[in-house]
C-alpha cells in the first residue's frame, strides 16, 4: 500500500510533460465544445428567425383591406421560407381568421388556410386554442398565424430533430376583418 501511495504522490507532483500529449487530450474536448456551442446557437437562431417570420406574416396580412387569396398565401409561404433561411418543403404556415361570439362564449373560425404539411383548423380546433387566444369583445376578429419548421441540427450534439411551432395573433388594422377570396356579410 505504501508503494502505491508513494507512486501516486510522485505522479501528482511530477511537472514534466509533453505538449503533444496535452494537445492530444485537450483538442478533442475543445472541438466538441465548439461544435456544441455552434449547434445550440444555431437552434436558438432558428427559433428566433421563425418567431420574427410569424410576426412579419401576421403584420402583413393584418394590413390587407382586400381579400387575400391562394396566390397571396403562396407568396407569403415563399417569403417565410426565405426569411427563415430554410427550404419551402421544410416550412409550413397556417393562417386562420378567428371571431369571438360573446353570446355563445366561443371562438369561431371564419376561414383557415395552410401552405405545407399541417392541416387547416376547424371550429373545434379553434375552440381548443381558447387558452392561447386573447380576450376579445363580441364580434372582434384576429388573424392567427402559425409557422412550422422541421428543424434538423447541423451536428449531433444532444439536440434532436424536432418541429418548431410559433403561434401569433394580430388584430386587423385597416378593416374590420381579413377575408379570403371574397367578403360575405361584413
Amino acid at each position: 500500500m505504501m508503494n502505491l501511495s508513494r507512486t501516486l504522490r510522485r505522479f501528482r507532483d511530477n511537472e514534466r510533460g509533453s505538449v503533444a500529449l496535452e494537445c492530444v487530450l485537450v483538442i478533442p474536448m475543445l472541438f466538441w465544445a465548439y461544435l456544441s456551442m455552434y449547434s445550440f446557437f444555431h437552434a436558438y437562431r432558428t427559433h428566433s428567425l421563425n418567431i420574427k417570420t410569424a410576426y412579419a406574416i401576421g403584420d402583413a396580412i393584418s394590413r390587407e383591406t382586400n381579400p387575400v387569396d391562394t396566390a397571396y398565401l403562396n407568396g407569403m409561404h415563399q417569403m417565410a421560407a426565405y426569411m427563415s433561411w430554410t427550404q419551402p418543403t421544410n416550412f409550413a404556415i397556417r393562417v386562420t381568421s378567428v371571431k369571438y361570439d360573446a353570446d355563445a362564449d366561443k371562438y369561431l373560425r371564419d376561414w383557415s388556410r395552410v401552405k405545407g404539411w399541417v392541416p387547416a383548423l376547424d371550429d373545434s380546433a379553434v375552440e381548443q386554442l381558447r387558452n392561447h387566444l386573447p380576450v376579445m369583445p363580441d364580434g372582434e376578429r384576429v388573424v392567427v398565424v402559425e409557422t412550422f419548421e422541421k428543424y434538423d441540427p447541423p451536428f449531433d450534439m444532444g439536440l434532436s430533430d424536432h418541429e418548431i411551432h410559433n403561434f401569433v395573433f394580430t388584430r386587423p388594422r385597416y378593416a374590420p376583418r381579413v377575408c379570403f377570396d371574397e367578403c360575405e356579410g361584413v
